[in-house]
């Protein structure tokens, strides 16, 4: 009975659709009569009986099967109970990361590392979008090429080719902070959802031709009709006659960030925001035009850097195979415990990149040599069992977590993280959301929402050392009154080495000994510093279900 009815109200419902639509929409109803409908459904009401989809009522639209979809580029990773923490046996490796069990709730994660070809088109949006009203958007977004610079090696042609030469649109970005690699994944979240709009007609693709400074009144004349926003004149030199000037028209700063720049928040929240290029083409059960929302299962959770926990679980693969045995003490991600291969096929090659010992980067010429001096294509090496390249090598990996060194003292037994800071969107006197600099949402929390420290075992990070360094600025000022008041500690002992915004890197890289490789291992920077052996992947949190394993045993 319920699927009858079922195909009785998407019959009803079809005058709202392409005639497309209109057939696979009947097919699936007539696959739906043909089998038993679930107990739970969308239908009728379970606990009071009440028809979710009769236009005589309510008319409430509940919705079902909107759950975990691959994203481009990511691996599904089943989540599941694994010992993280130390796994060797180096007698002198600090002490950070005891091991404890914990569970993992299933996620995505990228296959490769973030590329510098990925990181370009990144940058080339920005450069599209602002490069015109506000340059410093872009800059601020550039990686730092002097992060190659050594003083005692010839690394120029790394510092002036490596982020923009093709030779290298396959090796991993280097030289981005935490702050830059958490923008990128916001940045991502936003085109990925941009693009679902665009391909089920509830938005048009963006007008970035209208960008381009223009001399033609006429096409301003039109876009400012459109629109109902004035274009920006701006006067540049005559190539032609440089004593001259040429007057130009653009769309301005302001139309940019409030109507031009999708941001996802800010069309889910802000009810008076409509994208101007856009064309709403969502309907409810009426008909009528409505915005898409999170229910329509359109948008993806967003993207973001893997926790700790998530990253070190992803490294090792910890999953049962056909006796249902999980290989716990692994040293390195892949199967065995040497760096070198041990298949007869490929026997002595290295897995991974990284240093064998000191002014050994790449092997003797040869057979055993594995072409990698710095850093590898994102692809070179074998995947681990989930699918993922070079958890181990070629370079380190920011991940969400604040560092402390006593991190395994304090822990939750799922998903564990240390950094929560609950925020919420900003709203300004008048009940209207505030945007920041790229035209998001601007968030914000108060002092009780900032969770970093909470429990925190390392009370040195929560030492106050705000104090300056050079006293020479009290000399002279022989009033009491007349100093500035602060303290004052020359020596600075007690000044801890992280604080609230020091973040951990994790997996060895071309720089490092074999040592690092080891997934357990964990090491610190201050989240605005960058370095020639960091990079980033992102991954993604699932819905509903726990995903399905895509591990296949090894018999």
């Amino acid at each position: 009975m319920q699927a009858e009815i079922k195909l009785y109200r998407l019959l009803s419902n079809l005058r709202y659709m392409t005639n497309v639509s209109k057939l696979i929409i009947f097919a699936g109803a007539l696959a739906l009569c043909a089998c038993n409908s679930r107990e739970l459904n969308t239908d009728i009401s379970n606990t009071t009986g009440w028809d979710y989809f009769d236009q005589k009522t309510t008319n409430f639209q509940a919705q079902e099967g909107v759950g975990n979809v691959n994203p481009t580029g990511m691996v599904a990773i089943q989540g599941g109970t694994f010992t993280i923490g130390e796994k060797d046996e180096f007698l002198t490796a600090p002490r950070n990361n005891f091991h404890r069990t914990l569970t993992v709730s299933s996620f995505y994660m990228d296959k490769y590392e973030i590329t510098t070809l990925n990181w370009n088109e990144y940058l080339h949006w920005l450069e599209v979008v602002f490069g015109d009203v506000a340059p410093q958007l872009v800059d601020k977004a550039r990686p730092d090429k002097t992060v190659w610079r050594e003083d005692m090696a010839y690394n120029d042609p790394y510092v002036e080719n490596y982020f923009e030469h093709p030779a290298f649109s396959f090796y991993p970005i280097v030289g981005v902070t935490w702050e830059q690699a958490m923008a990128y994944c916001q940045w991502r979240t936003d085109r990925v959802n941009e693009l679902a709009l665009i391909q089920i007609g509830a938005i048009a693709i963006p007008d970035f031709p209208s960008l381009r400074p223009t001399e033609d009144e006429a096409f301003k004349e039109a876009w400012e009709t459109k629109t109902g926003f004035e274009m920006e004149s701006i006067e540049i030199a005559n190539p032609e006659d440089p004593t001259t000037t040429i007057t130009m028209y653009r769309p301005g700063y302001d139309y940019i960030v409030k109507h031009f720049v999708f941001n996802t928040e800010k069309y889910l929240e802000d009810d008076e925001y409509v994208p101007t290029y856009g064309k709403h083409a969502a309907v409810n059960s009426y008909g009528e035009n409505r915005k898409v929302n999170r229910s329509d299962g359109v948008f993806v959770t967003g993207y973001r850097l893997p926790t700790e926990a998530e990253w070190e679980f992803a490294a090792y693969c910890p999953v049962a195979g056909e006796d249902g045995l999980t290989i716990e003490g692994k040293i390195y991600p892949w199967s065995g415990y040497h760096p070198r291969d041990m298949s007869k096929a490929n026997v002595g090659m290295m897995q991974a990149n990284f240093v064998r010992g000191r002014g050994d980067m790449m092997g003797v010429s040869g057979a055993l040599n594995d072409g990698y001096v710095t850093t590898a294509p994102v692809d070179a090496y074998a995947p681990n069992d989930f699918g993922l390249y070079n958890m181990a090598g070629n370079v380190n990996e920011w991940v969400l977590d604040v560092y402390r060194e006593t991190s395994y003292q304090e822990t939750s037994e799922y998903n564990s993280f240390r950094g929560n800071i609950y925020m919420k969107p900003k709203k300004d006197s008048t009940g209207h959301y505030v945007l920041d600099s790229v035209g998001c949402i601007m968030l914000t929390f108060s002092s009780d929402d900032d969770r970093r420290n909470f429990k925190d075992g390392d009370h040195s990070s929560v030492i106050d050392t705000d104090y300056p360094l050079n006293p020479q600025d009290t000399i002279g000022l022989s009033n009491l009154e007349d100093r500035p008041e602060f303290k004052i500690d020359p020596t600075d002992i007690l000044a801890p080495l992280i604080t609230r915004n020091t973040r951990v890197y994790k997996g060895g890289s071309w720089r490092d000994r074999v040592y690092w490789l080891n997934p357990s291992t964990r090491r610190y920077m201050e989240q605005d510093e960058c370095s020639s052996t960091v990079g980033f992947r992102c991954a993604m949190s699932t819905l509903g279900d726990q995903i399905p394993s895509s591990f296949t045993p090894k018999k």
